[in-house]
């Protein structure tokens, strides 16, 4: 009789699949190769060939080549037993691997920041109905090109292969072939594209010129920080640069063969380098250039902490001097170093993505996402520990990156506010809608396994939040307030709508079925979050969004705000929206994010950058800038195939 007759053995938490650590580049350095190759350790589930999971589907079609290369079966026992096939450059399943792997330890990486289970930017279909699309798709060998990038419309990840330059290639053979799918930075950053899509999906409309540069900042940060949580790498990184992280080394570098094979003679980029400057944020305009500055000031708050956490050990390791003698740092120096800056960096990455819940739902900046990652860890650690929110504050002012309408920088006037003075919102999700609500929790907790159920119960609470704003709490605003204009200026400073329509404001979409402005619940998900001190909270995150015709012409724009018929096509959709933070274990509405439909401040910015075409480059990623790429029907660009092609080879031809 088998031992497994006389027990059930238990199903694995995770399984370990070999990986670049960095990219294939590294093997070819002694100093480098012993770190380059590691087992990543990701959840257990079940696979088929491909492999294809829950969340991720690896289809290996070569078009520039007319080939399909066979499948790889991550449940053989051979491969169960060796943590996967072994990295290989030449080995097309390996390369499937890899993507799985890494797309895999993002997805984690996400679902334990924001205490949920993660869903693609769903499929729209000819009627414009929204159908769950569970898979993210990677093909491997997609391009034959120097670029990789996030598919909105086909809802996929498609990366390249290319000759590397025969100028100077670094460690690259001279016009050998590059995989974009071995680098491990750029698996990341493009699966985090998809991620953030399916969070934000209007975070991908250029309607300033901060949004595409957060997009591609806030990839390069979750590649970034996910180097350290490889703690070999770690412990030999912080051993070369004695501790001092500000140093060049490979933990602040991103797509290193990349950069090397398309003649930059370095890595594509690096968090560090650079000291602050606060001008260039008011002229740096290009998506990477402008993110670059994003990302250098988180990672410069990851410094700070962690050069403040090593003090002590740093005391002891010079006596107090604070100057370590020569040679090589003690091992057990570095491993305890190596933990503070573990520790330290992935506080700063759940930081940050927890941050995305605390956004507004439409033309995001810098500064919003400054307040947002300030307020979402206070809520978690209200006394900062560690001084993380400070570091940050710090960073972010170094470079001239400035949250608009607060009185000061400090942490107390970063935080979001309740919203005031709005007596209906305060009490409306009042004990009926608040069991309703914890029904709903109740639901998607029983379904975590079943993400096709997560969707579809989501879109039906959906439409009662819908109805709830539209019929019951417009009531209650009538009820309660004499005059609609008198509930317009309450609601202006809450929850900053349009409920009912608007003389000066015509050129708002108004819902055919109702006569009222138009509506639209982008989301309702659930946030678990665990501070530092073991303390849980839990929010209802609503996203709720309305649109307004734009023109480029000042004229036509107040002629249709005033009442003129529109034409068949605005020049652009201006969006507004709220996202409210419900507390679900009392129904108290802790934070209302908006930005108003009827702000014509923020109207006129959009219609400057998108008029401007050489600085804003809207009409180089979007054509036409008054298709929203994400949602519009038809043929359409693709934005980050354009955005990220703009790294070209350099060759004399």
């Amino acid at each position: 009789m088998s031992p497994s007759a006389l027990f059930k053995i238990p199903r694995p938490k995770t399984r370990l699949l070999r990986v670049f650590a960095f990219d294939p580049s590294l093997n070819l350095s002694l100093d480098t190769a012993v770190i380059n190759q590691l087992a990543l350790s990701v959840p257990w589930e079940d696979v088929g060939l491909g492999p294809v999971g829950e969340y991720l589907e690896v289809v290996d079609v070569d078009p520039a080549s007319n080939a399909f290369y066979p499948p790889v079966d991550l449940d053989d026992n051979y491969l169960l037993v060796q943590d996967g096939l072994w990295p290989s450059e030449g080995t097309p399943q390996f390369h499937q691997q890899m993507v799985y792997a890494v797309a895999s330890k993002t997805i984690q990486n996400f679902e334990e920041a924001l205490g949920r289970r993660v869903l693609w930017s769903p499929q729209i279909d000819p009627h414009g109905r929204e159908k769950f699309n569970q898979h993210l798709r990677i093909y491997p060998h997609a391009l034959r090109q120097a670029n990789a990038y996030y598919s909105p419309r086909k809802k996929a990840l498609l990366f390249g292969y290319f000759p590397a330059s025969s100028k100077d290639s670094g460690n690259t053979l001279p016009g050998g072939i590059v995989f974009t799918c071995l680098s491990h930075d750029i698996i990341t950053h493009e699966t985090t594209h998809a991620l953030l899509d399916g969070v934000h999906p209007y975070f991908g409309e250029p309607s300033n010129v901060d949004v595409l540069a957060l997009h591609e900042a806030f990839a390069d940060i979750v590649a970034l920080f996910q180097h350290f949580s490889q703690p070999e790498v770690l412990r030999q990184q912080i051993a070369r640069t004695r501790g001092d992280l500000s140093s060049s080394n490979l933990l602040a570098e991103l797509a290193q063969q990349f950069g090397q094979a398309t003649g930059k003679r370095g890595a594509l980029r690096s968090a560090i380098g650079k000291d602050p400057d606060p001008t260039a944020f008011q002229t740096t305009i290009e998506p990477h250039a402008r993110g670059s500055i994003l990302v250098a000031a988180v990672f410069d708050a990851f410094l700070t902490v962690y050069k403040s956490r090593i003090e002590d050990l740093m005391r002891i390791a010079t006596g107090g001097t604070g100057i370590l003698p020569e040679g090589a740092i003690h091992p057990d120096l570095v491993n305890r170093m190596a933990e503070e800056a573990a520790r330290v960096s992935q506080h700063i990455l759940r930081m940050c993505i927890r941050a995305l819940d605390y956004c507004p739902p439409v033309d995001i900046t810098f500064g919003e996402y400054l307040r947002a990652i300030v307020t979402a860890d206070s809520d978690l650690n209200p006394t900062d520990q560690g001084g993380y929110r400070i570091a940050m504050i710090e960073s972010f002012r170094r470079r001239g990156i400035y949250a608009s309408n607060v009185r000061s920088l400090s942490e107390e006037s970063l935080l979001w506010f309740p919203p005031e003075g709005d007596d209906v919102l305060a009490k409306f999700f009042d004990s009926s809608r608040q069991e309703k609500i914890q029904k709903y929790e109740t639901l998607q907790k029983r379904r975590q396994d079943k993400r096709e159920s997560i969707f579809r119960t989501e879109q039906g609470f959906r439409s009662d939040i819908k109805n709830w704003i539209l019929r019951d709490l417009s009531s209650q605003y009538l009820q309660e307030y004499r005059t609609v204009d008198m509930i317009t200026e309450i609601i202006r400073k809450s929850l900053n709508l349009k409920l009912w329509p608007d003389d000066k404001y015509q050129s708002i979409f108004i819902d055919e079925e109702t006569g009222r402005p138009e509506i639209k619940i982008n989301s309702v998900r659930l946030a678990y979050r665990t501070s530092l001190s073991l303390q849980s909270l839990s929010d209802l995150v609503v996203e709720i969004n309305q649109r307004r015709r734009g023109y480029l012409d000042l004229d036509k724009q107040a002629a249709v705000d005033a009442g003129a018929t529109p034409p068949d096509e605005p020049d652009f959709i201006f969006r507004g929206g709220a996202t409210m933070l419900i507390d679900i274990n009392t129904g108290r509405v802790r934070y209302v994010i908006s930005k108003g439909t009827d702000s014509d401040h923020r109207l006129n910015i959009q219609r400057q950058y998108l008029s401007d075409s050489e600085t804003s480059l809207a009409y180089t990623y979007f054509g036409n800038p008054r298709l929203n790429y994400f949602k519009a029907d038809g043929s359409q660009r693709e934005p980050f195939a354009l955005l990220h092609g703009s790294d070209t080879l350099e060759e004399d031809y």
